[in-house]
């Protein structure tokens, strides 16, 4: 199983994928789980793909670890499968772990913090790309219902709102921030330091290895699997 992350210069991002990883070996210990980064960080997908046909793996699956699939999944990766193709490796591509399930939300309330909240935050990391934004408003409509409090977007690069202005359309009371980002890094700092100064009374932590994360990863995993055997 190779996880693929975005990347990041901050050690702490991939400290959080590795983390992922560990915990996704821990719960499946039958399989040989690898973490990878598109960007910045290594090993590069591509190279742990041929390190595992180099040493006579038969079959591998890619788990994008995105939160939407915007740039990075509709473009990057499908780069990293073209170009693995001409391995002596069966690989399988799952799909990302955005689409909002009770999974994602279940793992968004985890991180919250316990304080009584009149209202949330959804902060994640933008994008150009309107489907992707789409996929956080589900998730942010999903987590206010489940809540009962009503629960905004907002984004630290390009798109809008940001997080302070975020916070204060929500009025007066107290908001929290919860976290549409796997790993932390400068977008995670910028959105929480922003919803903080705007009055925000606590913030949570990006999801990293959640054990619905870890669940989740095995679903799109097993699903993988199972789609390449019926295509078999």
């Amino acid at each position: 199983m190779v996880l693929v992350a975005h990347g990041s210069r901050d050690p702490r991002a991939a400290a959080a994928t590795s983390a992922l990883a560990s915990a996704v070996a821990a719960s499946h210990p039958s399989w040989e789980v690898h973490a990878s980064y598109l960007d910045h960080a290594g090993p590069r997908p591509l190279d742990v793909l041929r390190r595992l046909s180099r040493s006579g793996a038969r079959r591998a699956v890619v788990v994008p670890l995105l939160l939407t699939a915007a740039y990075h999944g509709k473009v990057d990766i499908p780069v990293v499968l073209r170009d693995a193709s001409s391995l002596d490796l069966d690989v399988s591509l799952s799909d990302v772990l955005g689409p909002v399930s009770d999974l994602l939300v279940d793992g968004l309330v985890r991180r919250l913090p316990t304080a009584e909240l009149d209202a949330v935050v959804l902060a994640a990391a933008g994008t150009r790309d309107a489907a992707a934004r789409t996929t956080v408003s589900d998730a942010a409509a999903a987590l206010g219902a489940r809540l009962g409090i009503p629960c905004t977007v907002a984004y630290a690069s390009a798109s809008a709102p940001t997080a302070d202005v975020a916070v204060r359309s929500l009025g007066p009371g107290r908001v929290g921030v919860a976290s549409y980002f796997l790993a932390p890094g400068l977008l995670h700092d910028k959105a929480v330091a922003a919803a903080l100064e705007a009055g925000a009374v606590a913030a949570a932590p990006p999801l990293t290895d959640a054990p619905e994360i870890v669940e989740l990863v095995g679903r799109r995993v097993f699903s993988a699997l199972s789609e390449g055997l019926m295509a078999a």
